[in-house]
């Protein structure tokens, strides 16, 4: 019995060894296996890994290369700058040089001319003694050599003293009387026709204004203003039908209203003036004769304070209604300091 426990005992150890060994031997492929699948994948990572470090090295070849470029482009370009600033320094020399060798020649070639008037004069000077005192065939002794010749300078001075005296000429010219006016006729017809019809003492004083393009002006009497204003638009003889100009001044001594009438039927025009008090400047208006009238009027009363009677709305034109004063007048104080 005991030898037969004994071998009961020696195979079950014999079988847990076999069966271990059994274990053993298969977890060895697993074992090789899973080391063949694990090679792969670290050759692969391996691979990526190089991959990566030849792109870095490519990319940064390119980098070098580029830098490389555009070192090499900035230095071609700084080469053409140096270039283009050395040709205009040698294109400037060269025109400092044309210009220089010009001027000498110009200088030469006016020193020849006045060493060849020098020998002329030599030359008739030397005729002259040859020939003794003789007077020429004129008659008219010629002037010694000495007081025919004049000073290098004195030629160049003559057109400045040319252009001097030439103001004095014209200022001469303007003392000159001038003679009558070309609208002069037509002044003396206005006056007449004026003075036959409405009387002697409606004008004050007529005359040509040179400084209006000679225009005939008269001066009128302010009381007899709208009589003789009817009479210059409905006479035939006159028709002055369309009011051109109408401003006020200020003269301090006196106020002065200015009209310009033209006449489309006698193509001819005429200026007149009427002189104001300055403390109550008043006028008739002539807006009911030339209803142009109506803003200027206006216009002069918002500026100068002078009062159209007659008008049909005078009211101020460019001011606001409660400004106070009138600008254009010489006396004018500002209101408000501000504006």
């Amino acid at each position: 019995r005991q030898k037969q426990v004994q071998v009961t005992e020696n195979e079950q150890v014999d079988q847990e060894q076999k069966k271990t060994a059994g274990q053993q031997k298969k977890e060895e492929p697993q074992a090789s296996e899973a080391s063949e699948e694990k090679a792969p994948l670290n050759k692969t990572s391996a691979k990526m890994v190089s991959n990566r470090a030849s792109d870095k090295d490519i990319s940064n070849k390119a980098s070098d290369k580029d830098v490389s470029n555009k070192s090499s482009d900035k230095d071609v370009s700084n080469k053409s700058s140096e270039k283009d600033v050395s040709d205009k320094s040698v294109d400037k020399d060269v025109s400092n040089k044309v210009r220089d060798e010009k001027e000498t020649s110009d200088a030469e070639k006016k020193s020849g001319q006045a060493a060849a008037s020098v020998d002329n004069e030599g030359e008739k000077e030397n005729k002259k003694t040859a020939g003794g005192d003789e007077a020429p065939a004129g008659g008219r002794p010629e002037k010694p050599a000495a007081a025919r010749k004049r000073p290098a300078g004195a030629a160049a001075k003559r057109p400045a003293g040319a252009a001097r005296k030439r103001p004095a000429a014209k200022a001469k010219e303007e003392e000159k009387p001038k003679g009558p006016s070309k609208n002069q006729p037509y002044l003396d017809k206005y006056v007449k026709v004026l003075k036959d019809n409405i009387g002697e003492e409606v004008l004050e004083d007529a005359y040509i204004n040179d400084l209006a393009k000679e225009i005939p002006t008269i001066i009128v009497k302010k009381e007899r203003w709208y009589e003789v204003a009817e009479f210059l638009k409905h006479n035939e003889q006159l028709t002055f039908d369309y009011l051109s100009a109408l401003h006020g001044t200020d003269f301090e001594t006196h106020m002065e209203v200015y009209y310009e009438f033209y006449s489309f039927k006698e193509n001819q025009s005429i200026a007149v003036k009427v002189k104001l008090d300055r403390d109550q400047p008043e006028i008739a208006s002539v807006t009911p004769i030339w209803a142009g009238a109506d803003w200027p009027e206006r216009e002069a009363y918002d500026l100068l304070g002078i009062r159209f009677e007659g008008h049909p709305n005078l009211t101020r034109i460019l001011l606001t209604d409660d400004w106070v004063g009138h600008p254009l007048r010489k006396d004018y104080e500002q209101h408000d300091e501000e504006v």
